[in-house]
């Protein structure tokens, strides 16, 4: 296990800044999950962090050793990509050992840790056939085991469900989290889909725009959210925002008219100069229920069945 540390680390392509100088720390053990939209520079972050990218400024530490300027493979850490990665002419064992063998370590060490890696993952049946002959999550499953057959100190996944259907992607889920529990190994993990960070992580880093929009507990996210950007970033069903203006301020709260003219009353503090200001409330979906009596008339125009829940 290791901290990891970012400091001002920023990339530039050209004239184009794709990850404005940016903080970041990681704590030792922790499950961060980086999420934000396509584009946004979460993937490019995550490959300065590895050392498969250089960038434009700033620092990269694990362990408090600045390793800003050493080759991935002097980093201590391994990596999970979308494409899997494998060795299409080596079986699951040669795969999972390639990393070992690279290192020349000696043959009886690396039949073990194969062997053991491989039982983590519920590879023991598979270990002699060919990736070609594996099914996406198994594949997946291989390229993990390999990422981690070393021991590393930091385990950096960048998109590995995205090539999964919905049925894997829930299943390798679980498996991600089964495995954090026993490895206890620092676990950096990018994604654009919510549902994986709200459900994976220990902390959430938001991006947007090539830079860092809040950083939290899932739940902390959810409920106190900065900005715009995370507040459409989190939740499933998405929020809704209505354009409001500040009606009234007192001790209790504040008063917001809507652009149809209802009004609503809050627990959210302004200042007395706030009085008019323009606005944006951002409602729950599951925050809210039919109410004969309520002031709003509206019509239902989709509804989705999911099982236990209905939308």
């Amino acid at each position: 296990m290791a901290t990891v540390e970012i400091q001002g680390l920023t990339k530039r392509f050209g004239a184009v800044t794709v990850l404005e100088p940016t903080d970041l720390a990681i704590a030792d053990g922790e499950f961060a999950v980086i999420v934000g939209p396509s584009g946004c520079g979460k993937s490019t972050l995550l490959r300065m962090i590895a050392g498969l990218e250089v960038p434009s400024g700033g620092r990269v530490l694990i362990d408090g050793r600045d390793v800003t300027d050493a080759a991935p493979a002097d980093r201590g850490l391994a990596m999970v990509f979308q494409s899997y990665a494998l060795y299409p002419h080596l079986s699951v064992a040669e795969n999972i050992a390639f990393p070992l063998k690279v290192q020349r370590r000696p043959r009886a060490e690396i039949a073990a840790r194969v062997a053991e890696v491989a039982d983590t993952l519920e590879l023991g049946a598979l270990l002699d056939r060919r990736p070609a002959a594996l099914s996406g999550g198994q594949r997946q499953r291989v390229s993990i085991a390999r990422a981690i057959v070393r021991e590393p100190k930091v385990l950096l996944l960048d998109e590995p469900l995205s090539n999964l259907d919905a049925e894997l992607r829930v299943r390798m889920r679980h498996e991600f989290a089964r495995l954090h529990g026993r490895l206890g190994a620092t676990m950096i993990y990018v994604t654009h889909d919510q549902l994986e960070a709200m459900t994976l992580a220990n902390r959430i880093v938001v991006m947007g725009g090539g830079r860092v929009e809040q950083v939290g507990a899932p739940l902390d996210l959810y409920a106190r959210p900065a900005n715009l950007a995370v507040a459409r970033a989190i939740g499933a069903p998405g929020i809704n925002l209505l354009p409001a203006t500040i009606s009234a301020i007192d001790e209790t709260g504040i008063e917001v008219t809507l652009a149809d003219g209802h009004r609503l009353r809050s627990i959210a503090r302004a200042p007395a100069d706030a009085l008019g200001s323009a606005v944006t409330i951002g409602i729950r979906p599951e925050h809210l229920e039919p109410d004969p009596d309520g002031p709003f008339v509206g019509a239902v125009e989709l509804f989705e069945r999911l099982g236990p829940l209905s939308f």
